[in-house]
């Protein structure tokens, strides 16, 4: 979930309740994705070892589905938090 930022917060102020418990529900997703990147990486890498193998190819589908479906597990779980709000 994307916040907007206050400018003209002091740089005392921190994070409130509320953006803590945005950052740590999306965090297995954030999580998901870093591991998609790293292994994205890693790919980019293996073309100095003459080119990505079919393992890499595999890790990095099976990364991308991963992140699929947390993508739709939080964009799930936001939505049952919306409802019950509007309730």
């Amino acid at each position: 979930m994307l916040h907007s930022l206050d400018l003209n917060a002091s740089a005392d102020d921190g994070p409130t309740p509320d953006d803590l418990a945005a950052i740590e529900a999306e965090q297995p997703l954030i999580s998901r994705e870093l591991e998609w990147l790293e292994i994205e990486i890693t790919l980019l890498n293996g073309y100095d070892r003459g080119g990505p193998s079919l393992l890499d190819w595999r890790r990095l589908r099976r990364a991308e589905a991963r992140v699929i479906r947390e993508a739709f597990a939080y964009v799930a779980s936001r939505a049952i938090v919306d409802s019950r709000r509007a309730a």
